[in-house]
């Protein structure tokens, strides 16, 4: 029963993380059930303020206040406190009088250190304290082997799952259980969330789509439009066939529930499966199988997963490694992929293969340079897909690609880009008339990098033959090395 001005007793604190969303939310159903007060919170702690770059922190930002202005719109709304998570909750506990505390499950080594501590100690106070899954189809430990082990390798995974039933989507609820009184929040502005971003902010902000009602939309219209023509043409980045919907889950803006049964749905087309949906359905368990190997390997987000490659001579950061950064390595397919990241957040799948290809072979750069850089620059960064993918193309990962198969950025030019409309879309420099999008890489980059679309396009900082063949010797040496020392 309410009574206005004072707080109720019992309730429920919903500690929100990397689910910002309502539908299909296994927790806010738990804590909706006990027809009591919810308040829903979320933390920013040390961990996020360490781990997120900067693209990352001004997109999470942007979902924040995406959910608090749907929150209200129901009666409800979004807390913010900043601080250590346990400190926050108690303080919580003892400001509404609430009983339990529910959260949605991270797979990350960190965030499920900083999780095991704060429910024993919660528990230990004799706090009622669960936990859900809201982010994943098949949690890790619930995938195994004949001999009860993890699997290390995609296909193998993809076919232990791909006959699983998957739990159907949650409806969003109806009533919120708002509480009377609402204990005090912090102001979202007073983060300063998007401050790292500077200028690039306002570019970024013209490509994102925020929040849950955007990534629903996102969803049909990629149904509607482009799954029947995926597997066919997700590999040519200016054919728009890809979903877009890598933003949406990396803050669970959407759950993977509700896509995987948009695009099951979608493989019944005409009455038998539809391969190019199937497709699509493979990429989602792709996500999957990368939380898979953060939860059994966790050592796979700063470590070489095969530890053999602890010995391979990368270089550290350098020279090339910077106009790489910047999108002046002279290779147009590269530099256009670059600047796409930080012209609109976000990159095609292709691309990030072949831009993380030649920074570690072409230029004998290590994948944590790599890493490092998207984890900074993507809206869609995703702790999990991003180390997996980099250690996947680099060859140090699990089910990787081989070291020698290097891709080819002309090769790659000429099959996935043939008109060079990619290209033109974000390289400015010898086009008579650029793109829009290429013109505005020079507003969003930092104005200390002092560069402009008038500049000559710079010649190829090293010869793709001469990069490939040095390559090609360096992993022939250390293949050696692994075999003597075996």
């Amino acid at each position: 029963m309410k009574i206005d001005g004072e707080i109720q007793k019992g309730g429920t604190i919903l500690w929100l993380r990397r689910d910002l969303r309502v539908r299909d939310h296994p927790a806010w159903h738990i804590a909706l059930n006990h027809q009591e007060p919810v308040y829903p919170v979320f933390i920013y702690d040390s961990l996020i303020e360490t781990t997120y770059g900067a693209a990352p922190k001004w997109r999470l930002e942007q979902s924040l206040h995406s959910l608090d202005i749907a929150l209200r719109q129901n009666g409800s709304r979004l807390i913010l406190r900043r601080g250590h998570p346990l400190d926050v909750l108690q303080t919580l506990i003892n400001e509404t009088g609430s009983v339990r505390v529910i959260w949605s499950r991270l797979y990350d080594p960190e965030s499920r250190i900083r999780d095991d501590k704060v429910h024993a100690a919660l528990y230990h106070q004799g706090v009622e304290v669960s936990n859900v899954n809201a982010s994943l189809l098949f949690e890790p430990w619930t995938v195994a082997t004949q001999s009860d082990s993890f699997y290390r390798v995609y296909t193998p995974f993809w076919k232990a799952v791909s006959g699983r039933d998957v739990t159907s989507p949650l409806d969003a609820p109806s009533d919120l259980f708002p509480p009377n009184v609402w204990p005090k929040s912090d102001l979202l502005s007073d983060w300063k969330l998007g401050l790292p971003m500077n200028r690039g902010a306002a570019i970024v902000s013209r490509f994102a789509k925020v929040g849950e009602h955007a990534a629903s939309q996102r969803l049909d219209q990629f149904i509607e439009t482009s799954i029947y023509r995926y597997k066919s043409e997700r590999d040519f980045p200016s054919k728009f066939a890809t979903s877009g919907l890598s933003e949406n889950l990396a803050y669970g803006e959407i759950s993977p529930h509700v896509i995987w049964h948009a695009g099951f749905q979608a493989t019944l087309k005409d009455g038998k499966k539809n391969r190019e949906a199937l497709h699509f359905l493979k990429e989602l368990v792709w996500r999957e199988f990368a939380y898979h190997l953060i939860y059994h390997t966790p050592h796979i987000v700063d470590q070489n997963w095969r530890p053999s490659w602890d010995n391979f001579p990368w270089r550290e950061d350098n020279e090339d490694a910077e106009a790489w950064r910047r999108g002046l390595t002279g290779v147009e397919m590269v530099d256009a992929a670059m600047r796409e990241m930080y012209v609109t957040g976000t990159m095609h799948n292709r691309t990030r293969m072949l831009v993380a290809s030649y920074l570690t072979k072409h230029l004998m750069t290590g994948w944590r340079v790599g890493e490092a850089w998207f984890r900074d620059c993507l809206i869609d960064w995703d702790i999990a897909a991003n180390a997996m993918g980099w250690q996947w193309t680099a060859g140090s990962g699990p089910d990787a690609a081989p070291y020698f198969r290097i891709y080819n950025p002309e090769i790659q030019a000429k099959k996935f880009d043939p008109d060079h409309s990619y290209r033109d879309r974000f390289i400015a420099e010898g086009r008579l008339i650029p793109h829009q999008d290429a013109l505005i890489y020079f507003e969003a980059i930092p104005q200390s990098w002092n560069l402009s679309p008038d500049q000559p396009y710079p010649s190829p900082i090293v010869d793709l033959r001469v990069g490939r063949q040095q390559a090609l010797e360096a992993y022939q040496e250390f293949n050696k090395r692994v075999i003597i020392d075996h």
